[in-house]
């Protein structure tokens, strides 16, 4: 949290005001002053919005968050809980007078309640191991929340008594379930997410849901009180169809679990209508492709008469809310996210723009809304020159007002590189690609510049014209910096997610290179100084690249796959790359897994190529670097191979962690030019 001191110096006043329209440019140190906010919510009379105001601990290299409310009218902005702690979904009570929200102030994440009269905040139940989907009652007299449920450690084949004070080894771990980790949390703990209630003014937490699933989905009341909404997957086969969820109900009183969905595919995202007759839910059905676009559902209360409402909409449905009898949502088009409303009958009509600004590092497509009764929408609100803020519009739409500016103090005095939306058509196939182009700074129209192409992950995912600190700090080492939506990405219908469909990379490579003639021919790019970059997806992508041509000066490639047969065999994904990017085995078509594997290509690379990699990454594990590294190094091509201890496939979880990324990206190129 940026530190508010009051400094009276009397050679303040006195000092030309030119002094403070100098800017400097955007710097290292400045990734720690960003701040951003996420998840809105609008009071119930739609008079005042509290939102979670996140920043960086620069001491303990960690993000943190603390709950600010401000007037729909931007006065009176205020924090509602400070400290270097996380505090976090904030959700009002239906009748308004309180407020329920996470923190781990007393150093494990606990749910609290605070009179919003008296600003008195109270603990209301001892959690052992945390709690999120916090959801109020309509009576506002109890909260429904899952938390973690511990099981039994498995012992094989137990030691026999250790003598008194004898100093053995570890236990064993047993491990028999195929998804044995996860990345962000490593090895998987014995135990289940379940559903818990309990009294908003404190009591025993109560276990409604049980058995050998997860519950940590979304939940929503039924009117009275007595029966809860949520999704899972409760399947007997849920551990071989992980993607197969339904809506359920339970009856908080015997107990009664309900399926009210059955097709094949997610259902997710109950929401009890506010007359209590209907419930909307988002889905799809599994038909084993790569990407299926997330439809909005409704369906009666006792899941009779389901019906799509989306159905003309050829994009996925995101976050979604009730306002009377319509259904207000987001969806992303053309990297850029928007707010919709939908009524019963489907009828669809656009409301606003502007949704992102929570992705830290790179320009994802990321944000949420919220909307009062009366339809007064409140949104994380960005643009390409700064993170989210919050926006609110009317229910009748037009031009978002922001309403924070919670970096205008670092910001308005920084440089930064300007961002040009670009399309071009692919060489391949004529399809109509959408890029950005990022400007150095201080950019001269007489020069040219070298060139840094930036590839997403994902690789259903999308870039947009959005806030990217990673970007920023190229632009400011003096690059012009592509970024793109290459077939396979999101945000264009169904159709063209699923171009790489059993074809990953493909074809990808044509759009992107398309994208970097475009940008030759546009004058300021030297051809001769191509440089290109990604991560995850963005690095199965810059070294199947390398791997094709030898245009590029230099690359880094930032946690790939590299073998697909390895990654399926050891990634946290590997039912997902096995059912649905291949549609089989590795045994079964290893003609086909080789072939799709940039190491297949590593013979043609000439490329000086660096690897960067977390150590604890599981999603696109290291050994995928190593074995890359290894074999350009056996090939005599220059190489190297940077290692992020303690960091899992997410680098910038530490802020520290994206600014090493960067210095090691700018660096390798700046010494290969």
């Amino acid at each position: 949290m940026k530190h508010f001191l009051l400094i009276i110096v009397f050679t303040f006043i006195t000092m030309p005001m030119a002094a403070y329209a100098q800017k400097s440019n955007f710097d290292w140190l400045d990734v720690f002053e960003l701040e951003y906010a996420s998840d809105p919510q609008v009071s119930p009379d739609g008079e005042k919005i509290i939102y979670v105001r996140n920043f960086m601990d620069i001491m303990e290299d960690r993000k943190r968050s603390n709950l600010w409310q401000i007037d729909q009218d931007g006065d009176n902005h205020r924090p509602i809980t400070t400290g270097l702690n996380n505090n976090a979904n904030p959700r009002y009570s239906p009748d308004g007078t309180m407020l329920a929200y996470t923190s781990n102030e007393s150093g494990k994440s606990q749910i609290m309640v605070r009179f919003l009269d008296s600003g008195q905040t109270f603990e209301v139940a001892q959690l052992q191991n945390g709690a999120s989907q916090l959801a109020w009652s309509a009576d506002s007299s109890q909260i429904a929340f899952s938390a973690f449920v511990p099981g039994e450690d498995k012992t094989y084949a137990p030691l026999p008594k250790a003598p008194k004070g004898a100093k053995w080894a570890d236990k064993a771990i047993f491990i028999e379930e195929l998804q044995f980790r996860n990345d962000g949390r490593g090895y998987v703990k014995p135990g289940n997410t379940h559903i818990f209630v309990v009294p908003a003014l404190g009591g025993t937490p109560r276990q409604v849901t049980s058995g050998e699933f997860n519950h940590s989905s979304s939940i929503s009341w039924d009117k009275s009180g007595e029966k809860l909404y949520f999704s899972a997957n409760r399947h007997d086969d849920h551990k071989s169809e992980t993607r197969n969820s339904e809506i359920y109900s339970v009856d908080l009183t015997s107990g009664e679990i309900e399926a009210l969905t059955d097709r094949f595919g997610p259902d997710n995202n109950p929401a009890v209508s506010p007359d209590g007759k209907m419930i909307a839910y988002t889905g799809s059905d599994d038909k084993r492709m790569g990407y299926h676009n997330n439809s909005l559902f409704v369906m009666d209360i006792d899941g009779s008469d389901k019906r799509m409402l989306t159905e003309d909409l050829d994009r996925s449905v995101e976050t979604f809310h009730w306002v009377g009898d319509e259904l207000y949502f987001q969806y992303t088009d053309l990297g850029s996210t928007k707010v919709a409303k939908v009524n019963m009958r489907g009828n669809m009509s656009d409301i606003a723009s502007g949704i992102g600004g929570l992705s830290f590092g790179r320009p994802y497509a990321a944000g949420t809304f919220n909307v009062s009764d009366d339809g007064m929408i409140a949104m994380t609100y960005a643009t390409a020159m700064d993170q989210a803020n919050i926006g609110v519009v009317g229910r009748r739409g037009g031009d978002v007002r922001q309403i924070t500016d919670i970096n205008a103090d670092v910001l308005d005095y920084r440089k930064l590189g300007t961002v040009e939306e670009v399309w071009y058509k692919s060489s391949h196939d004529g399809q109509d690609i959408q890029g950005w182009l990022v400007k150095p700074t201080d950019f001269n129209p007489e020069k040219k510049y070298p060139l840094i192409l930036e590839i997403h992950g994902g690789p259903f995912a999308a870039y947009g014209p959005h806030f990217s600190s990673e970007i920023q700090l190229m632009a400011n080492a003096g690059y012009m910096v592509l970024y793109t939506n290459p077939r396979g990405s999101t945000s264009y219908g169904y159709d063209f997610a699923n171009l790489i469909h059993h074809n990953y990379p493909g074809n990808d490579y044509d759009d992107l290179m398309s994208g970097v003639d475009h940008v030759i021919e546009m004058g300021n790019v030297d051809p001769d100084h191509l440089y290109v970059t990604g991560g995850s997806g963005g690095g199965v992508l810059s070294s199947w690249i390398i791997g094709k041509t030898d245009r590029f000066k230099a690359a880094v490639v930032a946690k790939p796959v590299i073998n697909w047969t390895s990654f399926t065999l050891y990634s946290d994904m590997s039912l997902s790359s096995a059912k649905y990017w291949f549609g089989a085995m590795p045994w079964d078509d290893q003609e086909n897994y080789w072939r799709r594997s940039p190491l297949s290509l590593v013979e043609n690379v000439t490329t000086p190529t660096m690897l960067l990699t977390g150590e604890l990454d599981m999603r696109t594990p290291i050994p995928e670097s190593e074995q890359y590294f290894q074999a350009l190094k056996l090939r005599e091509v220059e190489a190297a191979l940077v290692r992020i201890p303690g960091s899992y496939h997410g680098i910038t979880a530490r802020p520290s962690n994206l600014i090493t990324k960067i210095q090691h990206v700018v660096k390798w190129f700046d010494e290969h030019k």
